[in-house]
């Protein structure tokens, strides 16, 4: 059995990635609205973190709109550092109440690594997943590898929100369509 945590030089390989920026209140918004939406069917979360300070207030942010919402208590919350052995125990904590979806606030390459280990060691389900901005990045499913991340979601900073397909971080439309351009005929009848 091979390991599922990536080398230095992989983990280098994408440069340096930024830490996780303050969530902003479109952000935690549109996640809430993610999460909490009708079609979603979700009762219970449980919600991750790395360690930084910005990933730290995330989740409470999330965790306090959650209870907001009147939604049933959140399972779990699991930390985890951004760089481990092997996130083994972590990825157990994280899956172990068998929720209907997860919350992730993290920094990039610390979820590349836990999702890297959730996929190899546990059932957890991606297109389950939840993340806030700085996980809305095309380097974090490149690092995580071939459909680790597929189908997880998330929000952007600006209120907007997103998907991993195929590999991508996709921007999706977050509002009404524009309508479409009106065309203006000229000449005689």
């Amino acid at each position: 059995m091979t390991s599922p945590l990536l080398s230095r030089a992989e983990a280098a390989a994408y440069g340096p990635l930024p830490s996780p920026a303050p969530h902003t209140d479109a952000e935690l918004a549109a996640l809430l609205g993610l999460v909490a939406s009708p079609g979603a069917s979700i009762s219970t979360v449980v919600v991750g973190h790395s360690r930084d300070a910005a990933s730290r207030a995330a989740a409470a942010a999330f965790i306090e709109g959650w209870r907001a919402l009147g939604r049933r208590p959140v399972l779990a919350v699991v930390d985890w550092p951004e760089s481990a052995a092997s996130w083994l125990r972590a990825a157990g904590r994280f899956t172990a109440g068998e929720p209907d979806a997860w919350v992730v606030a993290a920094a990039p390459l610390g979820w590349a690594q836990m999702s890297r280990r959730l996929r190899h060691s546990t059932g957890w389900d991606p297109a389950r997943t939840y993340g806030f901005a700085a996980l809305g990045d095309s380097r974090v499913p490149a690092l995580a590898g071939p459909t680790t991340l597929q189908g997880m979601r998330g929000a952007d900073a600006d209120g907007g929100t997103w998907t991993v397909d195929r590999g991508w971080v996709v921007q999706l439309l977050t509002g009404p369509p524009a309508p479409p351009a009106t065309t203006h005929r000229h000449g005689t009848l």
